[in-house]
């Protein structure tokens, strides 16, 4: 490695209280809580459809969720962010979870996975 990017890695390291095989563990199961949330109308989960911005663990065992929905018009927009926090407060180990739901930047069919345009047939 150069010392360009030895010097680089070292800035972007994250200090957490929480040690490194319990931020991954807790950072596994939140990603597959958020799975198992589906939008009503589409049949595919809501972290591969890229509706989740990002997710924040926090030294206290807090969960910050910033996502989005499809369009500000959903029908399931009020009950979509609840379904997350119930998801991310059943792994064990979270603490308190506050999802926000955001509309900048809006969401696109680009931000889904493969899997989900699989699922979806938008090739």
């Amino acid at each position: 490695m150069s010392d360009a990017a030895e010097v680089k890695s070292a800035n972007m390291e994250t200090i957490s209280a929480l040690p490194p095989e319990e931020t991954e563990r807790l950072g596994s199961e939140i990603v597959a809580a958020l799975k198992t949330v589906f939008d009503p109308e589409i049949p595919a989960d809501i972290y591969e459809l890229g509706l989740i911005y990002k997710v924040d663990l926090k030294d206290d065992r807090g969960v910050d969720v910033m996502m989005t929905l499809t369009t500000p018009n959903c029908p399931a927009a009020g009950e979509l962010p609840t379904m997350v926090e119930n998801a991310i407060a059943s792994v064990p180990g979270v603490g308190v979870v506050n999802v926000n739901l955001v509309w900048d930047p809006a969401w696109t069919p680009d931000r889904m996975s493969d899997e989900a345009r699989l699922v979806l047939n938008m090739w």
